[in-house]
């Protein structure tokens, strides 16, 4: 019988392997139910989850997924795992800080764009009133241009109808119509005795049609004026204009001379309305210039 167990317990390669087998399946189950939670733990873990749950925000009608119903369980063990919810309070302060920097951001974009708007308005502002200055401008060059113009023109008309003496220093010595021995029939003009070299002006502005020796009547100039009436200069020693040149009211166009047809120096002054037959020259200056010689 001794002899039996002894066999029994002899140590043999076989023995040896079903020992180590089982001892290390023992230690296996050990391992295995020192790790298992028990029942209490189970409900524990469960309570806590669920109050962590509760805590985040989520509701059992929320958990409409296993999606949201992980994300619940996640939050809740983070929660647990930080101790007394202090994930949580985390989540949230990031959460703040999150919301925070977002409306600095739209904070900051919004005054950009205000900025830029402000700016564009001002520059808007400024050509405008560059645009309304130049307009200004504008239109007092045109008014003081038009006025020049008017101005300009009524100088025109009163030179045109201005009138000046022809002779300074004169006396008469013959009317138009007297007879005479130094003419072939009635004297066609007037004649303003001067000394020699006296200037002889044009009575009203014209335009020089005739410069030249003129037979009897000596150095002759004939100037055209604006209503078609000619007048002439006789008898002068010299010129001082040319075909062409247009004069003004007063403008000298020779001096006193005796060519021509003369028993001393004078000037003979005629009178033709258009070019045509002469009249007699006073009472032309005195209507027609206002001039009493």
């Amino acid at each position: 019988m001794s002899q039996h167990r002894a066999a029994g317990n002899r140590v043999t390669p076989g023995n040896a392997a079903r020992k180590t087998g089982a001892s290390r399946h023992s230690a296996k189950h050990r391992v295995a139910r020192r790790n298992t939670p028990s029942s209490t733990q189970i409900v524990g873990l469960t309570a806590a989850l669920a109050a962590a749950a509760g805590a985040v925000g989520f509701s059992h009608s929320a958990l409409s997924s296993p999606t949201q119903a992980n994300t619940a369980v996640n939050l809740a063990a983070a929660s647990l795992d930080n101790g007394n919810l202090s994930g949580i309070t985390t989540a949230r302060i990031q959460a703040r800080q999150l919301a925070t920097r977002d409306s600095s951001r739209v904070t900051l974009a919004g005054n950009d764009t205000n900025k830029k708007q402000a700016a564009a308005a001002a520059l808007a502002k400024a050509r405008a009133a560059k645009l309304n200055a130049t307009n200004t401008l504008t239109a007092k060059r045109a008014t003081a241009l038009a006025l020049a113009k008017k101005a300009e023109a009524k100088k025109l008309r009163e030179s045109l109808n201005r009138c000046e003496m022809m002779i300074s220093g004169y006396h008469i010595t013959a009317t138009f119509g007297q007879g005479g021995s130094r003419w072939a029939r009635n004297h066609t003009g007037t004649d303003f005795a001067a000394p020699t070299g006296t200037p002889i002006r044009s009575v009203m502005r014209g335009v020089v049609i005739f410069a030249d020796w003129a037979g009897p009547y000596g150095r002759q100039v004939q100037v055209r004026h604006a209503d078609g009436t000619v007048t002439w200069y006789n008898h002068m020693n010299k010129f001082s204009v040319s075909v062409g040149e247009t004069v003004m009211a007063g403008d000298q166009v020779g001096a006193v001379g005796s060519t021509g047809n003369v028993t001393g120096p004078h000037l003979h002054f005629e009178v033709r309305p258009d070019g045509g037959d002469p009249i007699d020259p006073i009472p032309w200056l005195r209507s027609h210039c206002g001039l009493n010689p």
